[in-house]
């Protein structure tokens, strides 16, 4: 079973439950889940071989998706559900392979589509850092500051440290032998006719318009906004914009 995180209480409104991206955690949703509270129960989850959750030999978008069912049937069996990049793809698997799970989809700044980048390079930089010299966060982000790591990177990833323990909360080994499957999305005949709202940063390239034929085919009810100004990271880069896109898409 995932670990998560409680935000608030159960109201009449379904919980919401957040899928985070590679490398993060349900910490890094904090200011989302507390705003989304105040009207439902949210359930921010760390993704297997993430955080507090299980490390697992293998990370493929069927067995997170399976994952998150699980949660799901943990705390009520039907469930919102929120999803960013990885998490998003998983978001996705879910209603595709659940559907009776899920009532309204949102996925962040991803599509159903191989992407033909690499996140490895982080990985090498996180296995890099001399963890004997890391007695507090800020050591670890001054050696990631001097391996070119940029500011909020840095932050970023070291939310995933144990700096007691002197581990990463990461299973780098498996994320980085599963790296094929993350950037990939599994060929499905599965569709999903609920409400899907695509939410994209205006500034990023992940969703292209290329991209909407495959995600319609999947996705027949889907909807398509922008975050103006907002990159990949758009929650983010605009809490506050996204908080308000997800209220109205997951209140109308």
């Amino acid at each position: 079973m995932l670990n998560w995180i409680t935000h608030g209480t159960p109201t009449d409104l379904p919980p919401l439950l957040i899928a985070h991206g590679l490398y993060g955690s349900a910490r890094n949703w904090g200011v989302i889940a507390k705003n989304m509270a105040a009207s439902r129960q949210v359930i921010a989850v760390d993704m297997r071989n993430h955080g507090n959750s299980p490390w697992m030999q293998t990370h493929s978008y069927p067995e997170m998706a399976d994952d998150l069912s699980e949660v799901i049937g943990e705390v009520g069996g039907r469930a919102d559900v929120v999803g960013h990049s990885m998490g998003g793809k998983a978001a996705m698997m879910l209603a595709l392979r659940h559907p009776d799970a899920v009532r309204r989809l949102v996925v962040a700044d991803i599509a159903p589509v191989p992407y033909t980048h690499s996140q490895l390079p982080f990985i090498k930089v996180m296995r890099d850092v001399d963890l004997s010299r890391v007695t507090r966060r800020s050591d670890a982000e001054a050696q990631l500051a001097e391996m070119g790591v940029e500011k909020a990177l840095q932050s970023f990833f070291t939310q995933s440290l144990d700096v007691p323990g002197k581990s990463w909360r990461l299973n780098l080994d498996v994320l980085a032998d599963e790296m094929p499957r993350i950037m990939s999305f599994p060929q499905t005949d599965a569709t999903w006719d609920g409400p899907a709202l695509f939410l994209s940063g205006g500034a990023s390239d992940y969703v292209r318009s290329e991209h909407r034929p495959a995600i319609r085919a999947l996705f027949s009810r889907a909807r398509f906004a922008k975050l103006p100004g907002a990159g990949h990271w758009l929650h983010a880069e605009k809490p506050r914009e996204f908080v308000a896109s997800l209220q109205a898409f997951l209140t109308a």
